[in-house]
């Protein structure tokens, strides 16, 4: 039998989610809301990857301030305009597939904000250009020849927890399945966790224990303020010398899981132009597999994973509990069908698309119209 097209339930205090099957769509950056708010190209985009029979999808890194967003194209949901486009556009995509479970990324983007969009060069943004001043744990550029960011002070860091906070209430109200707190590719909670963006002489700089304690402050305020499946998104090494490696990354996440927390999502990089990826297939996996072995914590593997007995390998050799695709969803927006095809599995999906299926591919669908006028 697939491991891939098995389920998996997710304890939360609140009740269990259980998925029916392992695939999961990464959450992607669309750089397409306007002030913060949904589009049609999110109502296109959600509902499309909602019918791609993966078990749950993944909403784009939403900020939870203004100033956290990543680009001036970035989804928020900071306040009660962002919530309703948000809920309303969310509401109209869930009509068309139901089944699927809806998971959200609430992010800051730290120093790594302002940005233009990546097809304008991505480089910071400053005000005269539509940016704005970001904020980081130190005042450290994430580039050479930056603006530097301003180091959080003790209100900041405070108004930031609570934005968090309140970005996951606002999420609970319009009936999101899961939260995924993102502490990953050197946005705001990373820097605080790697010693080469963060450089404080406070409670929150020097050693691992202060480095992680800013994170762990905003999780534990999320778990408390809501009672739902919760994880979080970690880069597990900097893939930099000196910087946040496996063995720290594993304390971060057994501190994590004695917090609440409900899984884990490994991924790696970002905080340092300096990064030496060694890119491949399955490149991370490894980070996920040892984060596994030592937490017991649901975990979930990404990073080029592009076909399904690649996918089922992962889960068969027991270095994941998930599996997260991105791009591969983009270039096949229904890879989980021809996953289902490939390894035997079942997916739910509308009604509408039953008959472009390949005669080989139809036991992926319990019921299939063929027919039609």
């Amino acid at each position: 039998m697939s491991l891939l097209f098995t389920p998996l339930t997710l304890p939360a205090p609140r009740g269990r989610l259980t998925l029916p099957n392992r695939i999961v769509v990464a959450p992607m950056c669309q750089y397409s809301a306007v002030n913060g708010e949904a589009t049609d190209w999110h109502l296109m985009h959600w509902g499309n990857l909602l019918n791609s029979g993966a078990a749950m999808f993944t909403i784009e890194a939403t900020a939870v301030l203004p100033e956290g967003r990543i680009t001036p194209g970035c989804l928020g949901l900071w306040d009660a305009r962002t919530e309703d486009k948000l809920a309303s556009t969310l509401q109209r995509a869930r009509k068309l597939a139901p089944h699927t479970a809806v998971c959200i990324q609430l992010a800051h983007a730290g120093r790594k904000a302002s940005s233009a969009l990546p097809w304008q060069g991505g480089q910071l943004l400053d005000a005269a250009h539509g940016g704005w001043q970001p904020y980081g744990p130190s005042a450290l550029a994430q580039l050479p020849g930056e603006a530097l960011p301003i180091a959080m002070d003790a209100s900041e860091l405070a108004r930031v927890r609570e934005a968090f906070v309140k970005a996951a209430v606002r999420a609970d109200a319009m009936g999101i399945d899961a939260i995924e707190l993102h502490g990953a590719h050197g946005y705001l909670l990373h820097e605080f966790l790697s010693p080469l963006s963060n450089q404080r002489t406070d409670a929150y700089g020097g050693s691992l224990e202060n480095r992680m304690r800013y994170p762990l402050e905003v999780f534990a305020a999320m778990r408390a303020a809501y009672k739902g499946v919760l994880g979080m998104r970690v880069s597990a090494s900097d893939w930099v010398e000196g910087g946040l490696d496996i063995a720290q990354s594993t304390v971060f996440a057994k501190a994590l899981k004695a917090l609440g927390c409900d899984f884990i999502h490994v991924s790696s990089g970002g905080v340092s132009p300096q990064q030496k990826i060694a890119l491949g297939p399955n490149y991370q996996v490894p980070f996920a597999q040892q984060i596994r072995a030592a937490t017991g914590m649901a975990t979930t593997a990404v990073g080029l994973i592009t076909d399904a007995q690649q996918a089922e390998a992962i889960l068969q050799s027991g270095e994941a509990d998930l599996v997260a695709l991105a791009r591969a969803f983009l270039y096949q927006p229904r890879w989980g069908w021809q996953a289902a095809a490939a390894l035997g599995g079942t997916v739910e999906a509308n009604p509408v698309y039953w008959r472009c299926l390949p005669r080989e591919a139809q036991a992926a669908f319990g019921k299939v119209a063929v027919g039609g006028r």
